[in-house]
Formats: C-alpha cells, structure tokens, sequence
C-alpha cells in the first residue's frame, strides 16, 4: 500500500486571519508531504527486509515508522479539526462528557491551552477518548510518537511544531494556541467522539 497526501479539506486562505495562507501551504505541501514520503520509505524498506530475511536495520526502520506514520495520521486530524467557521464551544453529549471529565469547557480549554502552551519542543497536544478509563483525556505529544497512552482515540489535536505557526506567529506559541481555538472544528470533534464511544 502506497500512501499518498491528502488534499486540504478546504482553500489554503480558508482559515484567514487566524491560520495564514503562506503557513497552510508550507506546513500541508512540504511538511506533511514529508511524512507520507518517511512512512512509504519505512514501509519499503521493511518490505525489503522481510523478503531479504535481513533485520539488521529493524530498530531504525521501525522508529521510521513510528515517527512518520504518527506524523501522517496526527496531521491529517489536524487539518480535519480545522474549519473556516469554527470556534465556540461543543454542544450535545461531547460538551456534557467535557463538563463531566474537566469541570466545565472553560476547565478544559484552560488545561488543554496550558498543556499545549508546555510541550517540550516539538509536539503536539491532544483531546482523547480513554475507553480503557472511561473518559476524555489530554494528553502532550512530543515529536509523533511519544508519551502516548495505549487505547486512546484522538479527537482534538493542536501541532504545536515551530514549523505549524512560525511564519505568523513566530515564536509566540501563546498567541497561535489563542487563535487556533477559533478555528477549532468542533462538528469533526463530535464526530469522532460519538465513533470513539461505540
């Protein structure tokens, strides 16, 4: 299987003023470009070791894996939670499970925009749906792949990567987390949070 870039689910300016055209086309074209292309790399090359019968590189090609396949799905939810006419707040039984988990959604925009604004380096940071707790969680990603809680499906992700909002934003990381949650898609969001709990 050959992976290929999915296109943008809406124009490279759609999410002016808050998510600049130059960022978007760079981050989607070159950026998570590079990730489809790292993963059908690894995806090769472990193909090749198995028909060779030579697993001396399988540690590198499988943290390749790891790192560009987490990058790949984690970006393609990005651009999904991302709509020109975002923002508020959730309504129906994803704001009920947020008001239940955090307190109230002021609670957790407050802990996911603090946990966002804390990841070290580069990063992510995520809303999940924990089934093994029975309950939403935060999670902070660093790179791709690590930190991650086994069982949990994503629903919310902010890239907190330089590259996702250096051009605009540089390197006021605060100043992009407060601009993205008026973009937040939060149709998509309950979405998958319906899917999660089935």
């Amino acid at each position: 299987m050959t992976y290929e870039l999915p296109p943008l689910p809406y124009a490279y300016d759609a999410l002016e003023p808050y998510y600049d055209e130059p960022t978007v086309r760079l981050h989607h074209d070159k950026h998570h470009a590079g990730y489809v292309a790292g993963l059908n790399k690894a995806e090769e090359q472990l193909a090749a070791a198995r028909a060779a019968g030579d697993y001396a590189l399988i540690k590198h090609w499988e943290r390749e894996l790891a790192f560009h396949g987490s990058g790949h799905i984690l970006h393609t939810l990005f651009w999904e939670n991302m709509t020109p006419q975002g923002g508020g707040q959730p309504s129906g039984e994803l704001a009920t499970q947020i008001a239940q988990d955090f307190g109230s959604f002021d609670a957790f925009k407050a802990q996911f925009t603090a946990a966002a604004n804390a990841v070290e380096g580069s990063g992510w940071c995520l809303l999940g749906w924990a089934p093994a707790f029975g309950k939403l969680i935060i999670l902070q990603i660093e790179k791709h792949q690590d930190l991650s809680v086994w069982g949990v499906m994503p629903l919310l992700i902010v890239d907190v990567w330089e590259h996702a909002y250096y051009l605009k934003y540089q390197n006021r990381r605060a100043d992009w987390l407060s601009n993205w949650w008026n973009i937040v898609n939060w149709a998509d969001v309950a979405r998958r949070f319906a899917g999660a709990r089935k």
